[in-house]
């Protein structure tokens, strides 16, 4: 992906031609989600909203623009949450296949097959069962994670970095409940960008570092189930190598607004430094991430209650303090390739002009 400007310097760096989004400007709000209470719970990140049912929205005269007027919320506030939906793993598929689309993802980028995703359920490629139970029987990310470090903080994670063309919006409901505990945590990328020094920032705009879920391998073993090499929800996203080089810094194309794209998950080199550098600034970076609590917004889920999150501009992190199971039904659609846009701005330069 290549733009740019009267002076032939180019403005847009990352992307694939195979993978650019269909929407050369932020998307704009209609004002259909008025009719809806909703509440902010940070100044930074989140927003809940009442009497919203996924399933009624999919019928609704106005469908598409409400969805589009969602695709927008979301990506602005980073996540949103819906309370006690009734709604199937069926109807939140056709949900996450509208909400990538009318947000302008590629013609080529559906809804992702994760790469341990059993063949033949019966909930399709494209659910994946978020399980403690079936976690216990073979640990995933976390148990990966767990071998090195025993902070909670390690979990901190983008949806599925290591595809060449990752996740843009992820939605998950959970329907299995502990009595307490299992909060999840999401933090805001625009946040963390914003807290960088202008010559940090642009230092970290020149580079580009390699995401990597080569464990899922060892994953796939253990569960016995091999692992899904065909195109995942995008025809670039296929084979085993399970590796990926993005932007340190991406542009989300629904609000033109940079963020910081590594994660503790999936990120394990900051490319064009060496790797003493690369260390000094991924830890940096996560610390901003973690050390930071006003730039989250904790979640306590009650049965039934959905979130809808933008992967491209935040993080999130389940809290594992429970014993009993806890489950839910997760739909993932993919993106554009990232990229970054050397001509979109901050969301606090965004919102101070606005």
């Amino acid at each position: 992906m290549s733009t740019v400007s009267e002076n032939n310097i180019p403005t847009i760096r990352g992307g694939h031609e195979q993978a650019r989004p269909r929407i050369t400007q932020p998307l704009e709000y209609s004002g259909s989600l008025d009719l809806y209470f909703h509440q902010d719970l940070t100044p930074v990140i989140g927003t809940e909203y009442k009497g919203i049912q996924v399933a009624e929205i999919l019928q609704s005269k106005q469908s598409d623009q409400i969805i589009k007027d969602l695709a927008v919320s979301i990506s602005k506030r980073g996540v949103i949450f819906l309370r006690n939906q009734d709604v199937t793993p069926h109807q939140m598929r056709e949900f996450g296949e509208k909400l990538t689309l009318l947000a302008g993802c590629p013609e080529s980028s559906g809804l992702h097959v994760h790469p341990l995703t059993e063949e033949g359920s019966e909930l399709g490629d494209q659910i994946s069962i978020i399980s403690s139970e079936k976690q216990k029987r073979g640990g995933g990310l976390t148990r990966q994670l767990s071998d090195t470090s025993r902070f909670s903080s390690v979990g901190w994670h983008t949806d599925i970095s290591f595809e060449l063309v990752p996740s843009d919006y992820a939605m998950l409901k959970i329907h299995t409940l502990p009595q307490t505990g299992g909060d999840t945590l999401w933090a805001s990328g625009y946040e963390i960008y914003d807290r960088l020094s202008p010559e940090m920032a642009a230092f970290l705009e020149l580079l580009t570092a390699t995401h990597d879920a080569t464990f899922f391998h060892d994953e796939a073993r253990r569960l016995g189930n091999p692992l899904r090499r065909g195109a995942r929800g995008s025809p670039l996203n296929y084979g085993e190598k399970l590796t990926a080089t993005h932007p340190v810094i991406r542009t989300n194309p629904v609000t033109g607004w940079k963020s910081v794209y590594v994660n503790k998950g999936f990120t394990k080199r900051i490319n064009g430094v060496t790797k003493d550098e690369s260390d000094v600034l991924l830890s940096y970076l996560f610390n901003l991430v973690t050390q930071n609590h006003d730039a989250q917004v904790r979640f306590k889920w009650e049965k039934n209650d959905m979130a809808i999150w933008d992967n491209r501009s935040t993080w999130h992190c389940a809290t594992y303090d429970y014993v009993e199971a806890r489950a839910g039904d997760r739909v993932c659609s993919l993106g554009e390739a990232p990229y970054l846009d050397l001509q979109s701005t901050s969301r606090r330069h965004a919102l101070r002009g606005a």
